[in-house]
């Protein structure tokens, strides 16, 4: 069995007197993709934000690879080997393709290292290759997202989080993208992806949580939620999922 990478543990989560979190728990092994699911106001980003440190649990832990980063900025969060890919991909508009991409390095000193990888992303993907020079912002929504994706790969992450990786891409990129998530998982980078589409985030997926209303309500190997017709209740907000988990 595969280690454990990053872990939750009890968090509970404000947004001043509004409670978002409800004793959340689970765990992302090394090595695999893990998919976190459920509806609007789930709670999904919030937890994203919990681990790259840009929100803070009221209480629980976050440890990644064994230490605990609940405390850490996001700066040193980065530097620990997490990378994100952020909703809405979040490129520098007017800077350069090339530029963005070194953005992503920001973090490291190894230069000769940093050349590397510059070259081995660009083989990735090579449409960010096409467009070194033309400005981010003047990219199709596709084309963003991979660039975004080749920055995160940029600071040399053992872990990706990914917020909705496939939200307003046209079906060709959609396809891109989950083949790419594949192909990087199997050069050893392992995935933690906030998705709303479950039956998408699944089927690349090792591991899935579904989140609804802030508690972890379903869990279990992605093969199996695939079929599992408690995941559309999750989503619609129906009682079934919630009495399913109350009587496991």
């Amino acid at each position: 069995m595969s280690e454990t990478l990053l872990k939750l543990e009890h968090i509970e989560t404000f947004y001043g007197p509004v409670q978002v979190h409800f004793d959340v728990n689970f765990e992302v092994r090394r090595g695999q993709i893990v998919s976190l699911l459920g509806g609007n106001a789930s709670g999904k980003s919030t937890t994203m934000k919990l681990i790259l440190g840009l929100h803070k649990p009221r209480s629980g832990n976050i440890t990644f690879e064994g230490e605990p980063i609940t405390a850490l900025a996001t700066p040193q969060i980065v530097r620990r080997g997490v990378g994100s890919v952020p909703e809405a991909r979040r490129l520098f508009g007017d800077m350069t393709v090339r530029e963005n991409l070194l953005m992503g390095a920001y973090t490291r000193r190894d230069r000769a290292a940093i050349g590397e990888d510059y070259e081995r992303v660009l083989g990735l993907f090579p449409r960010v290759k096409e467009r070194l020079t033309q400005r981010a912002g003047t990219l199709s929504g596709g084309e963003q997202q991979m660039l975004a994706m080749a920055r995160a790969l940029m600071s040399r992450p053992k872990l990706i989080c990914m917020d909705e990786p496939t939200m307003g891409l046209s079906p060709l990129y959609v396809d891109k993208v989950l083949e790419l998530i594949h192909t990087i998982n199997q050069q050893g980078v392992t995935f933690f992806m906030v998705e709303q589409n479950a039956s998408l985030a699944l089927e690349i997926a090792h591991y899935g949580y579904v989140l609804q209303t802030g508690r972890v309500v379903l869990q279990g190997e992605a093969s199996a939620l695939l079929g599992d017709e408690r995941i559309r209740d999750a989503y619609l907000g129906g009682d079934a999922l919630a009495a399913a988990s109350t009587a496991a």
